[in-house]
């Protein structure tokens, strides 16, 4: 993945991350790390993965330039980072197949994954199927419901869908049930998570898989515009999508890095550092201490923790993050499917509606790139209920 290196020191940035688990599954944990580490500086292993991303994936996408929106606007020029025109239509196929080629390495037998809006969970399903291993997908009883379009593709490629009934059914729930699994069946499964949070090694390795976003995007807007973006913006749930577009400017001071989070899960704008789900990071709890209850539009932000590097980012000042709402989503959503003929997924959605307003604010001379991480097929439906409902 070129020179790109994680910054983080044994699974920490800065006072965020690490691996607060059971012994049991801390040794578990530090094999993959140790895994990761050697094959990600192997020949061979990158060869593959390189080649899966090109062949399978079809990487690299296109950087759009999105005229009729900018010219709409008025103001800064606004490029889309196409992670919709992946195969499997989302960012998230980079991962899943990293580390799905890792597990393959590693002896793996069998693949479990949590999913929120069902692109992770199609991901792995989709890489799983590719390597022949059969796959758990633990899901949220209520996201398996407002996504069955998704549970339904994950079934045909093979997998095993889990609705999760405890708690809120959400996908903080399918999360708890899947660390279940791997304590349970450590002997033969990989846990293939799918956003950039969890104890170490995954916030490193899933943004090490997902930095092919920025890899591209950076040498494709210096041939477009000559120069770097004045902004990179891009939703931010767990953080997967976000901190790859974020890796390879992390180190040009003059871009600024913009995450959006739904204002019904605000875990930048209003979380407190804590231990969850085996990392520290900025979490959103209610006044009795509790873990807030979360309802955004977007399956895949609906959650009350963040990857640890962002909580690091946002305390240094290097990222910015700012919220949308869902009514703004899904304006964004009419928007950018009506003036540029692009359906974009609820979640990259957040990301448009800020990256228009940031675009009014800038002048035409700013160059602004939004990570379009998915598409919007899977949510077609979804809207279409929501807007009859207003109707």
């Amino acid at each position: 993945m070129s020179k790109f290196e994680s910054t983080a020191e044994k699974g920490y940035f800065g006072e965020f991350g690490g691996s607060f688990v059971p012994d049991e599954l801390k040794v578990i944990l530090d094999s993959i790390g140790e895994q990761f580490n050697k094959y990600k500086g192997d020949k061979e292993f990158l060869e593959e993965y390189r080649y899966y991303l090109k062949e399978y994936v079809g990487r690299e996408n296109p950087l759009t330039f999105a005229k009729n929106l900018t010219d709409k606007i008025g103001g800064a020029k606004i490029y889309l980072k196409r992670e919709d025109l992946n195969h499997t239509g989302a960012h998230k196929i980079n991962n899943a197949l990293g580390q799905i080629l890792l597990a393959k390495r590693m002896g793996a037998k069998r693949i479990i994954a949590e999913t929120g809006a069902g692109q992770h969970g199609v991901a792995t399903a989709t890489a799983s199927a590719m390597v022949g291993l059969p796959c758990t997908i633990y899901m949220g009883k209520v996201d398996t419901e407002r996504q069955a379009l998704n549970v339904f593709r994950m079934q045909l490629l093979g997998a095993e869908v889990v609705a999760v009934e405890k708690g809120r059914g959400r996908l903080k729930e399918a999360v708890d049930e899947a660390f279940e699994d791997l304590v349970k069946n450590q002997g033969d499964t990989f846990y293939l998570i799918g956003s950039a949070v969890g104890p170490y090694p995954y916030p490193e390795m899933v943004k090490y898989f997902q930095s092919v976003i920025s890899l591209e995007s950076k040498k494709q807007i210096l041939e477009k515009e000559g120069k770097l973006p004045t902004a990179i913006v891009a939703c931010t749930g767990g953080g997967s999508n976000a901190i790859g577009a974020f890796a390879h400017y992390l180190e040009d001071k003059e871009v600024r890095l913009i995450g959006v989070e739904p204002a019904e899960a605000p875990s930048i704008s209003e979380g407190v550092p804590a231990v969850f789900h085996g990392y520290k990071s900025l979490t959103l709890f209610d006044e009795n201490g509790k873990l807030k209850p979360t309802n955004s539009i977007a399956a895949g932000l609906d959650y009350q923790g963040v990857g640890p590097e962002h909580s690091y980012l946002h305390s240094t000042g290097r990222g910015e993050y700012v919220t949308a709402t869902g009514q703004e989503a899904l304006e964004a959503f009419q928007e950018l499917s009506k003036v540029e003929g692009i359906i974009p997924a609820l979640e990259s959605s957040h990301a448009i509606a800020h990256g228009i307003k940031l675009a009014k604010e800038l002048n035409k001379d700013d160059v602004i790139i939004i990570n379009l991480s998915g598409r919007g097929d899977k949510d077609v439906n979804q809207v279409y209920e929501m807007l009859n409902k207003e109707a």
